[in-house]
């Protein structure tokens, strides 16, 4: 083996942000081995070598590892893994799935190399893994794409409910490395590694709660083999985005940071129009308006009396505010009225950019909006569905969306145009045109009402301060992310929307936080 396979501290770094579908990552495999010239042996020495130093630095007093192979390339990481673990005194049982016949190629041959070193496979047995300080899993890698059935689904459940924690090479087994989505079982890890590009799949749907905290390791693969093709998909976070949010002039005014127009609470509602107007005023709107139903004027100016409150029962009441914002925010509370789709058509029709959040786009799907390439397409707005919004307005079930976001958040955009915001565990952002943003943080505890109204409110007060939609819902989206597990630092239950003001005001002054 080459030098480079017995190198010191394994380089985990901050993860890149750049996201792959697995068939890029095979090729970038495959590059790194035809024109680079490194053995895929060697890559499989430096994988197996990267998983044992991630492991000896995340659990440093464990002493008795069970790693569980399978029969292919990732099975093969795994007797890598095992062999530099007892080279290096540890105690290690090697967990045997799958007919070790079918074994072929590097992965023979580590196998073999491994029983030189003296250590012989024994046959899965949920028994084992009881006996472990960590269990390493490398039973599937990121070829899987059938659905996990019979023993092989027993025993990727019994890895993750062994009681030992969990190291995944390089992704879950049972995880689809595309999607994100768990194939009928999944090994829960505490720990994955990923090997030469990140998996997108890891970082949205299951595949966050899976994957646990998750390192990259390029195996030393030259820069030049990842310059060949664009990635999948980007992550995005807060701290890459801040720099958005620049000082302001010392002689700013009101009006150089815009005017938003909240349109929704209708009766019973009030609570998500009030979020969403707060929450534009909190990242920095200059102005917000809220055009609402005139019995909740009183209570909102007394609770928040920076909101100007304005009363609209018709369509020609909005006019005149219509023509003072610089950009609507439409949805939060909006109902399925006859009120809330008269609003809508109104505010459709204006010329302003629209930020579109739930009622509204329930309406929109209902009403068949005029779709990209049509006359009256728009894209000037941002949609930001939840999965059953997105499912509505693409005719399809929520479990369909969730199966394929990416797909999903694409066929959103090639349908309505503008940008997407598909919100979930890992949200995704798309514009036309662009390339799908993967947005970093959220936590459980966010799964409560009005986070979605906060999520508008955010996203509309910083395009009213002049950023174009697709940054602004960038930026939004990881300001509304960030501001929640901030919140979520006295506890994940009982947060709520509201909760997030206060951080929020931090956040958009980053000199602060």
């Amino acid at each position: 083996m080459d030098s480079a396979a017995n190198r010191g501290p394994s380089p985990i770094v901050d993860l890149p942000v750049s996201l792959y579908r697995a068939e890029q990552v095979r090729a970038l495999d495959r590059l790194a081995i035809d024109e680079q010239g490194i053995p895929g042996a060697v890559l499989m020495e430096r994988a197996g070598l990267a998983v044992f130093q991630a492991y000896r630095q995340h659990w440093p007093h464990a002493r008795r590892i069970a790693v569980v192979c399978g029969v292919g390339n990732n099975g093969g990481d795994g007797y890598v893994m095992a062999r530099r673990a007892a080279e290096a005194g540890h105690e290690v049982r090697v967990c045997q799935l799958g007919d070790r016949s079918r074994l072929q190629g590097d992965a023979l041959q580590t196998f073999q190399r491994m029983q030189q070193a003296g250590l012989q496979p024994i046959p899965f047995a949920a028994d084992v893994l009881s006996w472990a300080d960590v269990v390493v899993d490398a039973v599937f890698g990121t070829g899987l794409d059938r659905q996990v059935t019979g023993l092989w689904a027993e025993a990727l459940t019994a890895i993750g409910t062994a009681g030992a924690p969990v190291l995944a090479i390089d992704i879950p087994s049972g995880l689809h490395a595309d999607t994100g989505s768990v194939l009928g079982a999944a090994v829960r890890a505490e720990l994955s590694i990923s090997f030469i590009g990140l998996k997108q799949g890891m970082f949205t749907n299951e595949g966050r709660e899976y994957s646990g905290t998750i390192v990259f390791d390029d195996l030393a693969v030259p820069a030049e083999v990842y310059h060949r093709f664009a990635p999948a998909a980007q992550r995005i976070s807060y701290s890459q985005l801040a720099t958005l949010l620049a000082p302001r002039a010392r002689s700013a005014h009101k009006g150089n940071f815009g005017h938003v127009l909240v349109i929704g609470g209708d009766y019973g509602y009030a609570g998500a129009a009030r979020l969403a107007a707060e929450a534009a005023v909190r990242v920095g709107a200059g102005l917000v308006t809220l055009a609402t139903r005139g019995s909740h004027a009183a209570p909102i100016i007394a609770t928040r009396p920076e909101l100007m409150c304005r009363s609209v029962d018709t369509p020609e009441q909005l006019l005149p505010l219509l023509d003072r914002a610089t950009v609507l925010a439409l949805g939060p509370g909006l109902g399925q009225s006859a009120w809330g789709e008269s609003l809508l058509s109104t505010a459709l029709a204006a010329r302003q950019p629209l930020v579109i959040d739930a009622d509204a786009l329930n309406l929109m799907a209902r009403a068949a909006p005029p779709r990209k390439g049509d006359a009256g397409a728009s894209q000037r707005w941002v949609l930001t569905p939840h999965p059953g919004e997105a499912a509505r307005l693409l005719g399809c079930s929520p479990r369909e969306v969730q199966a394929d976001r990416f797909a999903a958040v694409r066929q959103l955009v090639e349908r309505f145009g503008g940008v997407c915001v598909l919100k979930g565990s890992g949200t995704l952002v798309l514009a036309a045109g662009g390339e799908v943003a993967v947005a970093d943080g959220g936590n459980p505890g966010m799964a409560v009402g009005g986070m979605g109204d906060v999520l508008t409110g955010i996203i509309a007060g910083l395009a009213a301060q002049g950023l174009p939609l697709a940054e602004a819902a960038r930026l939004g989206v990881c300001l509304h992310a960030r501001a929640g597990d901030v919140a979520a630092a006295a506890g994940e239950r009982g947060l709520l929307a509201s909760d997030l003001f206060e951080p929020l005001r931090t956040l958009v002054n980053p000199s602060l936080s």
